[in-house]
């Protein structure tokens, strides 16, 4: 398989899902209704930290979470109290329980109360580092900083430890990249060159079918694989490219891909 009929497929799969209309079945459609930056942030982060099962899924319950913040999420942060946190008790995504999201609320209050907020942290930890990889641990270590449960760890992803990271290099996208389209935000000062792929199980398997993945897990090395093959497409931004795999091996166009190479 040539590597320029794989590029022209990922090219014209890019073109066909990196628009508006995507945005209306997809979970980056919560940050988008939204129009201040640190509120547009907060949802990013917590609707990415939801993102996986059902689409439909993560979409509602990112929704429920954040209408119990009429104000906006960054208005709720500045302004809330440990009564006000105990609310969130009730709340559940899959195995994210209310003690995760209580804990999540209170971190992301201490960051932007305390460290400057999402953008702030995580510039200075590429500024400091000139990497991608190095600035998430540094956002790790700065979200667990203060006290937190045992069992919430593993809702952010430790990629030290060979985690994919797959919510957190979507957070990123969609906070990173800029184009003409109006999916992703672009609202931070890191170059999309840097970003890694947002990895899961579809886009796993799509680059395998592809021959742009070797490696069978999907794990921080199989990341590190797949973006420097992308980055042969397109140095600039490779990342653009997860609107591709996605909608290849996801929604539906991965039955006739083969026809498209021809």
């Amino acid at each position: 398989m040539k590597k320029s009929h794989i590029k022209n497929l990922l090219d014209s799969s890019v073109e066909y899902y990196n628009r508006r209309s995507f945005i209306a079945a997809d979970p980056i459609q919560v940050p988008h209704s939204f129009s201040k930056r640190e509120d547009i942030e907060i949802a990013g982060f917590l609707t990415a930290t939801f993102a996986w099962g059902q689409r439909a899924v993560i979409i509602n319950n990112s929704y429920r979470l954040l209408e119990s913040m009429p104000d906006g999420p960054h208005q709720f942060l500045l302004e809330s109290d440990e009564d006000r946190f105990l609310g969130f008790e009730s709340f559940k995504h899959r195995t994210f329980n209310g003690i995760d999201c209580v804990f999540f609320l209170k971190s992301l209050q201490n960051i932007y109360l305390n460290h400057g907020g999402l953008r702030t942290v995580f510039e200075e930890g590429f500024r400091e580092f000139n990497n991608i990889p190095k600035a998430i641990v540094h956002l790790r270590n700065t979200f667990f900083n203060i006290d937190f449960p045992r069992r919430t760890i593993k809702h952010f992803a430790d990629i030290e430890n060979n985690a994919a990271g797959k919510r957190i290099n979507m957070f990123l996208r969609w906070m990173v990249r800029k184009d003409n389209k109006g999916v992703d935000f672009g609202l931070w000062d890191i170059p999309a060159s840097a970003l890694y792929i947002p990895l899961d199980l579809h886009s796993g398997n799509i680059s395998r079918e592809l021959g742009l993945l070797k490696r069978h897990q999907d794990d921080w090395k199989a990341v590190q694989e797949l973006t420097f093959r992308l980055r042969e497409f397109d140095p600039d931004d490779p990342i653009k490219y997860d609107f591709a795999l996605f909608g290849l091996g996801a929604i539906g166009q991965k039955n006739n891909y083969a026809e498209q190479l021809v």
